[in-house]
């Protein structure tokens, strides 16, 4: 696991994120690392948390799954979480 993959990883989220919502500057994509697992922070503006979750859920899961994929790739784990505003973890 390089500095390098965790920033493309990073990168891959954040793009993804911005290409979903109407507000790409308020996207911001924190890592977090825990033991052999990498928790991928999400950020978006207030009005644009129900574009990047999608309808049931649909949107996060298939970033969810791409995340999946990666993580297969360069043999170690993403998760992703979906912060609202008011969330400080």
């Amino acid at each position: 696991m390089t500095q390098q993959d965790m920033v493309s990883v990073d990168e891959l989220v954040r793009e993804i994120a911005r290409a979903l919502v109407d507000e790409p500057t308020a996207v911001a994509v924190e890592s977090v690392d825990k033991d052999e697992n990498t928790v991928l922070k999400l950020r978006v503006a207030p009005q644009d948390v129900g574009k990047v979750i999608g309808k049931q859920g649909r949107t996060a899961r298939s970033m969810r799954t791409i995340l999946g994929a990666v993580s297969m790739k360069l043999h170690h784990r993403y998760t992703l979480d979906i912060l609202e505003e008011d969330d400080q973890t």
